[in-house]
């Protein structure tokens, strides 16, 4: 259908983004990203976008219902046996828990027959921005009067002070803020530490650099405002591959040591559901997936994406994989090849080109033993990839975050 001259897809909320771009001003995006990088001490360092995206009540559920069959088929037999070869020899780390803590369906927002859909991108059993997220809402709203009131980016009815209370209870347990630590590489030096600041605030605890950890028989130690302070949780968000390549760092302790500390989210649970989980996750909403050593003959290698498992934020990524780029791989095993997906260009602009969506759909484990859906958040594009380098000089792009009506 059209109206007021868009090509409007089904799906798209359309009455709130025509209001939404009839009130924008550049002004308001100012007081947006104000609101954002004065937060906390930590401004950020990637690109929020201009707008949110507004979610229909039939995608939402789609969206809602695509994700948590996602999540259920890592919790079966036979996807334990599946990932029980994910964690790359030497790497295993002790104390393995039932389940991570955190769990992300990241969904490519599609164009199929006329209507948009969700379809399954990559997934991981690892922390994504939960408190700058709702760091974010808040300053959606605070910005952008022309959002109603109970529109929302959380799941499940879940109000703000009892989104703050299940990420509290997920990260602390029984234990004091001090005792808990973020465990990051650098954390003043990475492009989501403003995420981490927004932990601190609202969490309340210590964003804390690898080297500085100390290490007496099997438990740890920080310095926690001049004093040794025993660390009982970890909160971590250290990326392993990004570990690896940083041979310089001089660690007090080994990841595979036998630690007296519970790791929010055990460490293993990274490689166990990660891309390596693409070619066993098979549902109405994912599409082919196989490791490359395994691609089928008379499939066509172009239809398809080429992607490392062991790297992250699309590093190394090939878009135009080829015969002879598979045959050169030393290790094609540690490569998957997913067939490719269309973004819908469905976000209209108040400046020129249309807007594409990816919907990262972020999970924490509940007390009752399963993954509970939280809260979401959006990337958006104008290139052929969701990255910042394929971005560049480009508006209506970046870090963002879906509502939907409550």
């Amino acid at each position: 259908m059209v109206i007021r001259g868009w090509c409007i897809l089904l799906g798209v909320q359309s009455e709130l983004r025509q209001r939404f771009n009839a009130d924008f001003t550049p002004e308001k995006y100012a007081a947006l990203l104000r609101c954002v990088n004065e937060a906390t001490k930590w401004p950020a360092d990637f690109r929020i976008s201009e707008t949110p995206i507004f979610l229909t009540r039939e995608f939402t559920d789609e969206a809602v219902y695509a994700a948590n069959e996602i999540a259920a088929q890592t919790m079966t037999p036979e996807f334990k046996e599946h990932s029980a070869s994910a964690i790359p020899p030497g790497l295993e780390v002790p104390n393995e828990s039932n389940h991570p803590e955190f769990l992300i369906v990241d969904l490519g927002i599609c164009e199929e027959d006329g209507r948009l859909v969700p379809r399954l991108i990559e997934m991981q059993a690892f922390p994504s921005l939960f408190a700058f997220q709702f760091l974010l809402l808040g300053c959606m709203r605070k910005a952008y009067p022309a959002i109603p009131e109970n529109w929302t980016s959380s799941f499940g009815g879940v109000r703000d002070e009892q989104y703050l209370e299940i990420l509290r209870r997920t990260i602390l347990g029984d234990s004091k803020p001090e005792n808990v630590i973020l465990l990051e590489i650098e954390p003043d030096k990475q492009k989501t530490r403003i995420d981490f600041s927004a932990t601190e605030v609202l969490i309340g605890i210590q964003s804390v650099c690898v080297t500085t950890i100390r290490k007496r028989g099997h438990e740890l130690f920080y310095d926690h405002n001049g004093q040794e302070t025993r660390i009982e949780r970890i909160y971590n968000r250290v990326i392993f591959d990004e570990l690896e390549r940083r041979p310089d760092l001089k660690l007090g302790f080994s990841f595979q040591d036998e630690l007296d500390v519970t790791w929010i989210a055990h460490p293993n649970w990274y490689y166990r559901i990660s891309k390596h989980s693409l070619p066993f996750i098979k549902t109405e909403h994912t599409s082919p997936a196989f490791f490359a050593d395994e691609f089928p003959t008379g499939e066509s290698v172009e239809n398809y994406v080429l992607k490392p498992l062991y790297s992250f934020a699309g590093l190394g990524v090939d878009m135009d994989p080829t015969v002879e780029k598979i045959a050169a791989l030393k290790n094609p095993h540690q490569w998957i090849l997913q067939k490719k997906v269309e973004y819908a260009s469905f976000v209209p602009t108040v400046d020129g080109p249309k807007s594409k969506a990816e919907l990262r759909m972020m999970f924490v484990w509940s007390e009752r033993g399963e993954p509970v859906l939280l809260n979401n958040l959006v990337r958006m594009s104008q290139g052929r990839m969701m990255g910042v380098n394929f971005n560049k000089n480009k508006t209506w792009v970046g870090s963002s975050i879906a509502l939907h009506e409550r």
